[in-house]
């Protein structure tokens, strides 16, 4: 969740009253947000001993599909229409002088297709900036890039100075070569390649460089002059920047998602045309595509949908009529009616600062905010039920229960793995018909869903091996494989494993856990004179470059005979699983090779037991 930093003192001009940190805090409460920090006694502190502070400021949590609540504009304005001090605002587009004949144009090149195909502008008529609205602005931008733009990737935001370019504008994509102006806050012109390099010691700019700098072409808008106004998403350019002097603003979005695009432009914009001399009004500009169609931006519709008093009273409990229903929707921000056909049906209009309702059951949450959460009656459920645990995670009880008897500690690994410790840690190879990648990782620590348990304990051991000896661990916890038959192309297995890492390598007694888990699910060993035996489990010998030469084993499982009784949808989920054969394959065990081990910076022998539970789930499902 976003935290927002509002001035404490325009935050209550705005609201029309100072409120204690008790109230404010119930204010925030009852309306979905929540009070982080009131910064008043530390700057009272740094004040009394003579340091530098600023104003005090509020600290208040967002929710994070709240984009219109990430600047002290949209805050006050919805807490004053949540307190019924005022009516939503009427966003409007308003034409300039001669119509759509005079709109301000911007023609998109062919090229930006390769790198930030989609584009949105808008002008800002005849602002006031103070220094906190100017700061307001600017924190905006920042908040909305970190969070919906996913720090610039998905969208960028360039705001100028237009008494200082001259329309129309060109959105172009160049060479980085032949890209070359003076950047914000610089005296010097650069390259793009040359900014590349300048950029990279900068810690505020640096972190965005990767988003174009391996393109053959970065994005670029100029205006009728050929001087630059911005190469997004990296920079603006020094001529055009907006200051407190500035009174008519060219706001440019570039974007690689559609939908992401017009969120911030209608959130940007709506957001800030208070300042306007026309409050609520924004000035729209023409966008000439590459085929010659064009698209006025933003757009600023309202979005209409319908909602059912008797579907609000179902979900909150409440005995509403639609009167009620859309006077709790006008508190927040919402535009409502009643039907002129249904009496239970409610008119609402959507204005464009609130992407987040999606669906009936937004606008019934916030007809539930408006009313109050804690006002809410309490009622038993209609119906009484009794849990029941799922097979698999009752089997998964049993042996953590058991193994934590016996003196093992469970423990509990990340699920995302690196390629390298799912396989080449493990001396194992990707034959890439098993691992679950991720298809675009942010680090390089987290590029599978693990197929294994085993490095998941391994890296823990490596993490505590300063602990006394030995060290016991095991986790019983699902792991990713592919599975073509499935419709999402992937499915979970709940394993069971367990390492014993000590001086010696202790085969005898990872051998003795096994042993101890099956006796507890009443699987008998088979011995190797009882070949004939109808249930139960075995181990045979195997190699594998996991595990030391000859000091490893197969554990084989042969289900009993009712399996036949088990569902038919079951019993083909089993074969697909493990094949039509009576003994399955279902883990293994051993003493872990040295090179394993030395990959993890284990400096003592270990041994380790891993086994699927599935097959014992699946006879707890018989008929």
């Amino acid at each position: 969740m976003p935290t927002v930093a509002v001035d404490k003192e325009d935050l209550w001009r705005r609201l029309g009253r100072a409120y204690s940190a008790e109230e404010f805090d119930r204010l925030l409460f009852e309306f979905g947000l929540e009070l982080d920090e009131d910064t008043t006694e530390e700057v009272e502190a740094a004040r009394k001993k003579g340091l530098p502070a600023d104003r005090p400021q509020l600290k208040i949590e967002i929710p994070a599909n709240r984009y219109d609540l990430l600047c002290i504009e949209g805050i006050s304005r919805a807490l004053r229409v949540f307190l019924g001090l005022d009516k939503s605002p009427q966003y409007k587009l308003v034409m300039p002088e001669g119509g759509e004949a005079n709109l301000i144009n911007v023609t998109i090149a062919p090229e930006t297709k390769q790198i930030r195909p989609y584009f949105a502008c808008a002008v800002l008529r005849n602002v006031k900036f103070t220094q906190l609205s100017y700061d307001s602005f600017i924190d905006l931008q920042d908040k909305l890039h970190q969070n919906l733009c996913r720090r610039r990737q998905f969208v960028a935001i360039g705001t100028h100075d237009l008494d200082t370019i001259k329309p129309p504008f060109r959105y172009e994509a160049r060479p980085p070569k032949d890209i070359k102006f003076v950047p914000l806050n610089k005296e010097q012109a650069f390259t793009a390649e040359e900014l590349m390099t300048v950029y990279e010691s900068e810690k505020h700019l640096a972190r965005y460089l990767h988003i174009i700098r391996d393109s053959p072409v970065y994005p670029i808008i100029y205006d009728i002059h050929d001087r630059v106004l911005s190469m997004p998403p990296i920079i603006n350019s020094e001529h055009s920047k907006i200051t407190l002097n500035t009174r008519n603003i060219f706001i440019d979005i570039t974007a690689t998602d559609e939908t992401k695009l017009n969120i911030v432009a209608n959130i940007i914009t709506t957001m800030f045309s208070e300042y306007c001399a026309e409050p609520f009004t924004i000035e729209p500009c023409k966008v000439i595509y590459p085929d010659g169609t064009t698209r006025i931006t933003p757009d600023l519709s309202y979005r209409s949908t319908t909602a059912h008093a008797s579907y609000v009273n179902s979900c909150t409990g409440l005995a509403l009529d639609a009167k009620q229903v859309a006077s709790l929707l006008e508190r927040m921000t919402l535009h409502a009616s009643l039907s002129p056909n249904n009496p239970d049906e409610v008119l609402v209009q959507i204005p464009p600062t609130r992407p987040d309702i999606l669906h009936e059951c937004d606008v019934m949450e916030d007809a539930a905010i408006a009313y109050g959460f804690n006002n809410l009656p309490d009622t038993f459920p209609a119906t009484s039920t009794v849990a029941q645990p799922l097979a698999v995670s009752k089997l998964s009880d049993i042996v953590r229960t058991e193994w934590a008897l016996a003196g093992w500690v469970e423990v509990l690994p990340l699920i995302l793995c690196s390629h390298e410790e799912n396989f080449a840690w493990l001396n194992r190879r990707d034959d890439g018909t098993r691992a679950v990648r991720i298809a675009n990782p942010k680090t390089l620590e987290f590029q599978v869903v693990r197929t294994s348990l085993l490095q998941g304990l391994l890296k823990t051991i490596r993490e505590n091996r300063s602990h006394a000896l030995p060290i016991k661990v095991f986790e019983a916890s699902d792991v990713v494989v592919k599975d073509a038959a499935r419709e999402r192309q992937a499915r979970n297995v709940r394993h069971a494993a367990a390492v014993w890492c000590n001086r010696t390598a202790g085969f005898e007694v990872i051998h003795g856990l096994l042993d101890r888990v099956m006796q507890m699910l009443e699987v008998p060993r088979i011995a190797g004179t009882d070949y004939k035996a109808e249930t139960g489990y075995y181990l045979k010998e195997r190699e594998g470059a996991t595990f030391f030469p000859g000091r490893a084993a197969t554990i084989y499982y042969r289900a009993p005979p009712k399996e036949k009784s088990i569902l038919p949808a079951v019993k083909r989920g089993v074969e697909a699983v493990f094949g039509a054969t009576t003994d399955r394959e279902i883990g293994v065990l051993g003493i872990l090779h040295p090179t394993v081990l030395e990959n993890f910076e284990i400096p003592y022998p270990c041994s380790a037991v891993e086994f699927t539970l599935e097959p014992f789930k699946n006879e707890m499902q018989t008929v």
